[in-house]
C-alpha cells in the first residue's frame, strides 16, 4: 500500500514522524509525497498553542476529503492527540485511528492491526491532569532512531538526544503532553551521528525541549557539552548546532566548548521569555534579569563572533505597561541577531490558564507588533554589520530564475533564520557548488538575508 505523511508542529515531531516512515518503509509500504496518491494517510500533530491546534484540525479536515477518493485510512497521532483524545474521537469520525504518544512503543503493532483487521484500536487510558502523576514517555529504541528515514534532504538532520520536560514553566502544556525530561544513552547518539553523516550529512542541529538538561538524569549532571565534543570527532560533519538551550543550563564549560571547536556553530538559542522579573517568576522561570543579563554579556566577551537567538512571549497574564516597557528597553538594549516573539496563548490545564489579569487580545497584538517593528530595525543593522565579511555558505539549491545561488551561513538555522543569495557569477562553478561549502563575501543585505559573491 502507498503511504502519504504530514508532519506538523516543531523539528522534535519531524523526527518521530521520520522514525515512523522508517517503519513503513522497513515493511515494505511506499511512500508518496502527495496524499492524493497515498491509501493511508498519518497525520503527526502539534498541539502547543491555539495556532498550531487550528493548523492540525484543518489539516486534518483537508487530509479527511482524500477519504472520498483513493485513501482507505486516515491516522493521526502526535500532541494533539495526546492533549485531546478523547474529545477528538467524538469530534472528528473521518479518522480511523487516533494514536496516542505514551502508545508509540506499539505504533506498528496498533498500524497494522487496523490495516489487517480494518479496526480501529481505543485505548481507554486517561491522561493525567497533573503534571506530577505524569510518566516518562516510552523513548524510540536505538534501532527505530537508526532506521528513520531523513526527510529534510542531503545537507542536515536533526539529532534528537531527549524527550519530554521537566521545567514546568506555567504557560506550558508541554510536560503534560510529554511527560518529564528523558535522556538518550550518549552512545545510541553518537550511533546515530556516524550513522549520518555515513549518508552524507554535513551539518547535525542538536534537539530536545531543553538541550542543556541532557544527561542530569542518567549521568547526574549535564553532558551537553562533552556529547558535542564527541559528535565533532566523527568524520564528515561539518558543522553542529543545538538549540533551546535555557538560560540557567548555559554554564561556563558550554560557552567554552562553543568558542573553542571550530565545528561548533557560534550560535545560542536560548528562549529567556521575559526581562520583567515579575512576569519570569509568575513564568515559573529558573532565571532573574539580571541572571540573563550577566550570561548575554558573558557569552558575548567570550565568543565576540556569537549570534544570539532568543524567543519571547507578550501579554502574559499580569504584565503590567512598566513589565512591557521594561521589555521593550531590553530588546534595544540586547540587540539580539534572532529573536523570535509570541502572543501568550491560554492552555487549559497549565498554571497560567488560571492567573488573574489575563490580557486582552488587542493589547497583546499592540505589544508583540511594538516588540517584532523594534527587532527588525536591529536585525537589519546587524545584517549590514556583515557587509564586506566573507562567511563558509552551504549553498542548497538555485534560484527559480538561475540568477542566484541559495544557502546559508552557519549562523543560520535552516527554515527558521535568514538565507544567502549567492550571486551566479563566473568565479564560481556551477556544476560543483550545490550541496558544498563555499566562501563568500557579502555585499547587500535585506530586512533578514544576506546577499553574496561567491570567491
Amino acid at each position: 500500500m502507498k503511504v502519504g505523511f504530514v508532519s506538523l508542529g516543531c523539528s522534535k515531531n519531524l523526527i518521530d514522524t521520520e522514525i515512523m516512515i522508517g517503519k513503513f518503509k522497513k515493511n515494505n509500504f511506499e511512500i508518496v509525497n502527495d496524499p492524493k496518491n497515498a491509501e493511508i494517510i498519518i497525520i503527526n500533530t502539534c498541539g502547543f498553542i491555539d495556532s498550531a491546534k487550528e493548523e492540525a484540525i484543518n489539516t486534518i479536515l483537508e487530509m479527511a476529503e482524500y477519504k472520498k477518493q483513493r485513501c482507505k485510512y486516515l491516522i493521526v497521532t502526535g500532541c494533539l492527540v495526546q492533549r485531546y483524545y478523547k474529545d477528538l474521537i467524538k469530534l472528528l469520525p473521518e479518522v480511523d485511528l487516533f494514536i496516542k504518544l505514551e502508545d508509540y512503543d506499539n505504533f506498528w503493532e496498533i498500524v497494522e492491526e487496523l490495516v489487517r483487521r480494518n479496526i480501529a484500536i481505543k485505548t481507554k487510558q486517561k491522561l493525567s491532569n497533573k503534571i506530577s502523576e505524569m510518566k516518562p514517555l516510552p523513548m524510540a529504541t536505538y534501532e527505530e532512531f537508526m532506521e528513520r528515514v531523513v526527510t529534510t534532504g542531503k545537507n542536515y538532520a536533526y539529532l534528537k538526544i531527549g524527550e519530554g520536560c521537566s521545567n514546568r514553566c506555567t504557560y506550558c502544556a508541554i510536560p503534560y503532553i510529554r511527560g518529564p525530561f528523558v535522556s538518550r544513552k550518549k552512545e545510541d547518539i553518537l550511533k546515530e551521528a556516524e550513522m549520518l553523516a555515513k549518508k552524507g550529512i554535513k551539518e547535525i542541529i542538536i534537539i530536545a525541549q531543553d538541550t542543556t538538561k541532557y544527561g542530569i538524569d542518567i549521568y547526574g549532571e549535564s553532558k551537553l557539552a562533552e556529547l558535542l565534543e564527541e559528535i565533532s570527532k566523527i568524520e564528515g560533519i561539518k558543522w553542529i548546532r543545538f538549540l533551546y538551550s535555557y538560560p540557567e543550563g548555559v554554564t561556563d564549560e558550554l560557552i567554552e566548548t562553543v568558542a573553542n571547536n571550530p565545528k561548533i556553530a557560534k550560535y545560542f538559542d536560548i528562549p529567556i521569555q521575559h526581562i520583567s522579573n515579575n512576569i519570569l517568576k509568575k513564568m515559573n522561570r529558573k532565571t532573574s534579569k539580571e541572571q540573563i543579563e550577566n550570561l548575554i554579556k558573558k557569552i558575548r566577551k567570550q565568543i565576540p563572533e556569537v549570534i544570539l537567538r532568543t524567543s519571547l512571549i507578550v501579554g502574559f497574564p499580569g504584565e503590567t505597561e512598566d513589565d512591557f516597557k521594561e521589555l521593550q528597553e531590553f530588546v534595544k538594549r540586547a540587540r539580539f541577531d534572532k529573536l523570535g516573539a509570541f502572543m501568550y496563548s491560554k492552555e487549559e490545564g497549565t498554571p497560567a490558564a488560571k492567573l488573574p489579569n489575563q490580557i486582552h487580545g488587542n493589547t497583546k497584538k499592540s505589544r508583540y507588533n511594538k516588540i517584532m517593528k523594534e527587532q527588525q530595525i536591529i536585525s537589519k543593522q546587524n545584517l549590514e554589520s556583515k557587509i564586506g565579511k566573507i562567511y563558509e555558505v552551504l549553498v542548497e539549491e538555485k534560484s527559480f530564475d538561475g540568477k542566484y545561488y541559495i544557502g546559508r551561513t552557519k549562523q543560520d538555522v535552516p527554515e527558521i533564520d535568514g538565507i544567502v543569495y549567492v550571486q551566479n557569477n563566473k568565479e564560481i562553478n556551477q556544476n560543483e557548488i550545490l550541496n558544498q561549502i563555499i566562501k563568500c563575501k557579502i555585499i547587500d543585505v535585506s530586512d533578514y538575508d544576506l546577499i553574496g559573491e561567491g570567491i
